[in-house]
């Protein structure tokens, strides 16, 4: 199984933006020398309160010159918000710094005041995210090449870049909403789920639809699931609970903050009923149904159990679900899912 964190480069009250850039820079270090598979990194804008990661393709070249086995994944970059050609070229800068190490993930958000901000409508979201990805690929795939779409017409254009080697990065799809799951399979793409919302229970038809349409559209295999979850680790099941709760706690208030406001901006019911869930959520409704928290023993099995009912393919593991769990303790759970977790799955 692939393990990666998933990172949010968090932001502190108190703490400057430099620090916060230096302690996360120190953990994809330790990440890197402790083996992690993969470095995940999300895309985040105007929300200070929350991350300052709102360029992770930036954050990834940097991760690729200062690391050398550990791959980078992109989780997700935000497609209906890029110029394709751009995404195009900074994308393939940094497979080819890294070495083929990039894995560039893609999906829409449901973050509406982002789409408001960029003066993109949401509404437009879909057809944009399958316009951007098609040219994106045929401007690695191609010398050069021509299209006419609904949003961006171009002629005879040659990026560089190619990526590295002249092979395509992995590309894996982000599904959060029920249709968007069998739909991936039928397109033939890894998907990402995620665990912040739905539960694990609720988040398995989901996925077994994923397989269906992986499997109607008549692709070999099964198709490949990787999973983002809130976890956290330490040496004892009493600190692990304790040292999670506040930071779980907070994420999942600003988690209703964010999605009450795209319910408002939008109208849209699967807005409504997302946030009407996350109002009423406690830490100990988060701990039975969302959140892996516990020691390495119980949080390997715990993963064991659900990738046997699930069949996922690889864990992104948000160890710091919040921001507010501090530094030596980011670090040591880290520490324990690389030394003590991971070794079990090889």
């Amino acid at each position: 199984m692939e393990f990666g964190m998933f990172h949010e480069f968090p932001s502190v009250p108190g703490r400057s933006e430099t620090e916060m850039f230096d302690e996360s820079i120190e953990q994809i270090d330790a990440a890197e020398r402790w083996g992690l598979d993969v470095m995940w990194l999300a895309e985040i804008h105007f929300a200070p309160e929350r991350t300052y990661l709102s360029s992770p393709l930036a954050i990834a070249s940097a991760i690729a010159a200062r690391t050398e086995r550990m791959k980078i994944g992109i989780a997700v970059q935000v497609l209906p918000l890029c110029h394709p050609l751009r995404l195009a070229e900074e994308a393939a800068t940094v497979d080819q710094v890294s070495r083929g190490r990039l894995i560039f993930g893609v999906g829409r958000s449901g973050v509406v005041s982002t789409y408001d901000a960029y003066g993109v409508p949401y509404d437009e979201s879909r057809d944009r995210f399958t316009e951007i990805l098609d040219i994106v690929k045929q401007a690695w795939a191609e010398p050069r090449f021509s299209y006419q779409g609904k949003y961006h017409s171009f002629d005879n254009v040659a990026c560089v870049p190619k990526p590295y080697r002249g092979r395509m990065p992995p590309i894996r799809i982000a599904a959060s909403t029920p249709d968007t799951f069998p739909a991936i399979g039928a397109a033939g793409y890894p998907v990402f789920a995620s665990t912040r919302h739905p539960t694990w229970d609720e988040l398995a038809p989901h996925i077994q639809a994923y397989y269906d349409g992986w499997t109607g559209a008549g692709h070999p295999g099964k198709g490949e699931v990787y999973i983002a979850a809130p976890i956290y680790i330490a040496e004892t099941e009493g600190r692990a609970h304790a040292e999670a709760e506040e930071s779980v706690t907070h994420f999942y208030r600003l988690q209703y903050e964010l999605i009450a406001e795209s319910a408002r901006r939008s109208g849209r019911e699967q807005f409504i009923r997302r946030a009407e869930h996350l109002k009423n959520l406690t830490y100990a409704d988060a701990l039975r149904g969302n959140v892996i928290v516990g020691t390495p023993d119980s949080v390997a099995e715990r993963l064991r159990e659900l990738q046997q009912r699930l069949g996922f393919a690889g864990i992104l593991a948000e160890l710091n679900c919040g921001g507010l769990i501090p530094h030596e303790r980011v670090l040591n759970a880290l520490r324990l899912l690389c030394q003590e977790v991971m070794p079990r799955f090889r």
